[in-house]
Order: C-alpha cells, then structure tokens, then sequence
C-alpha cells in the first residue's frame, strides 16, 4: 500500500488540478504525519512517477511573478481506477507492522537493566511528547476539518496511549528480562 499515491491521487480527485506546492502544503495543512507516512518532501518525485504511468497529467505550467515555473497536474480516468483500487487496499488490508522495539527488546537479555531502563523511558517521553502534539492539534481546528479527521486524530491518540501502557509494562517487568534460566 503506497501512501503517497494515494494521497495525491485522493488530493487531485478531491481539490482539482495543482501543482506540487500545492500539494505539498495541503499535506501540512491536512496533518498528514497525523495519519500517514506521506513525506512533503517525496511528493514531487511521486508526482512525476504517477505522470510516467499515465495516472495524472500536466495541465498547464504556471509562472507567477519571479516564483518558479509550476506545472499543474490533473487526475486521468486511469488515475481515478487506481485511486478506487488504493482506497480499497487501504480499506480492507489490515496492516500492524512489526515495531523494531519488540526485536531489541528479545536480544536485550545481556543489556544492563538501567540502560535498558534508560531507552525505554526516553520512548515514553517521545510518545507523551507526540500525544501532546496530538492533543495541542486538536485544540485547534484546521480548514475543511470533517467529522472523520476527528475519527483520525482521535485513532492516532489511541494508538499512542496504548504504546505508551505497554512501554509502562515492560518497565514494570524490566527485572524478569534477564537471561532464561
């Protein structure tokens, strides 16, 4: 399931044709770290592959004033089909990677616990850090926000709370990670 796809295409089907700047800041706009892996960064080259595969299409090209030339891009009927195909992955794929944690913590055995104490509450400390950012964007309301960016926000919160209470267990155990006996 590509992410990146998915968005642009989504973007392009929903707001029309734009450029990549466009998009990009509608990615900011729409807190998509939030609720992807989708990188502002990654979009202009995404774009080019989606037009290399006949999925979107250039448009026109934009100049306004002394900014550079922009091409704007448009979703074809192809696009529209592998949008469908995407949101349908995306839908009925049920996707729980494994977290690289659970792998350092099984070959920690020989780790000293307090360092091991160390890293794991740094983790939590990063994870409250990112729920408060969670808790801080939903104080505030962004354009357009729908009653499923709530639903969003509000899964992302969930999944944090729920690391942050297996960091909490793992910490109470920490002295039972020894090595097998």
């Amino acid at each position: 399931m590509n992410e990146t796809r998915l968005f642009l295409l989504a973007a392009l089907a929903k707001r029309g044709p734009m450029h990549g700047h466009q998009l990009r800041r509608d990615a900011r706009l729409d807190r998509a770290e939030l609720w992807s892996r989708v990188k502002p960064g990654s979009l202009y080259s995404a774009l080019h592959r989606l037009a290399d595969e006949g999925l979107i299409r250039p448009l026109r090209t934009e100049q306004p004033g002394a900014l550079p030339a922009r091409t704007v891009y448009e979703i074809t009927e192809e696009g529209r089909r592998e949008l469908r195909a995407l949101r349908d992955e995306a839908l009925t794929e049920v996707d729980l990677r494994p977290d690289p944690v659970d792998l350092a913590l099984a070959v920690s055995a020989d780790l000293d616990r307090d360092l091991l104490r160390g890293y794991l509450e740094d983790r939590i400390a990063a994870l409250r850090a990112r729920a408060s950012r969670i808790d801080h964007q939903l104080e505030r309301r962004w354009p357009d926000q729908s009653a499923a960016d709530d639903l969003i926000v509000e899964h992302a919160r969930m999944r944090i709370d729920a690391e942050i209470a297996w960091h909490d267990k793992v910490l109470a155990g920490i002295d039972d990670l020894g090595p097998p006996r």
